[in-house]
């Protein structure tokens, strides 16, 4: 099942049929509201709204682990999470939709962790790649797919071909120095995004 939750600006769905609300107690304490349970294109969606259904909760009070418990209780597999974000590079202007595939993360002081406490096993979580692949290829194969548009190649991979340009990469070495070059290269693209409830999630 696939979760949306959806940010300021998103509060309900207006074209999903909902088929009932339930909820939930987690061991964090209260989600940010009921689970909303319904019927998007064909699919079962779980809808919660991060801020609250009044949009009353503020980015630093919103208990994460509760909203994330909740949604695996209920069954959830992929979440898909709408944010309102400012843009630090001027193309990213108003009404751009912007799928992320990494992030750092400046936030301290809330909670990011179910494993803690004396009962919990030391646990590490691989946040080399925080974003499902998966999912995001099939988020933009559908945005493209609705939106017919030139997409421009990432920063990361412009940076690539540059100094695959300029090193004078033959075709046939192109797929092996994009691949150990990538990491050097992901380390000098500056930030795009200022997203406040990213990380937690």
């Amino acid at each position: 099942m696939i979760a949306i939750i959806g940010g300021s600006g998103l509060t309900n769905l207006d074209t999903l049929t909902i088929t009932r609300r339930e909820v939930l107690r987690t061991p964090y304490g209260e989600p940010s509201g009921a689970l909303t349970f319904g019927q998007l294109a064909g699919h079962d969606v779980v809808f919660l709204a991060r801020h609250g259904y009044g949009h009353t909760i503020a980015p630093h009070e919103i208990n994460y682990r509760a909203n994330m418990w909740a949604l695996k209780s209920a069954g959830v597999i992929h979440v898909i999470a709408v944010a309102s974000v400012g843009g630090i590079r001027n193309y990213f202007g108003p009404g751009t939709l912007v799928v992320p595939d990494q992030i750092i993360d400046y936030t301290y002081g809330r909670k990011h962790t179910i494993y803690e406490g004396l009962d919990a096993p030391v646990t590490h979580i691989d946040f080399t790649w925080p974003y499902s692949n998966s999912v995001r290829t099939q988020l933009l194969e559908q945005v493209l797919a609705a939106n017919p548009f030139d997409v421009p190649n990432t920063w990361v991979m412009q940076l690539v071909q540059s100094y695959g340009e300029m090193y004078g990469v033959r075709a046939t070495e192109a797929e092996k120095f994009a691949a150990e070059f990538r990491p050097i290269a992901e380390r000098q693209v500056r930030r795009d995004l200022v997203i406040e409830t990213i990380a937690s999630r």
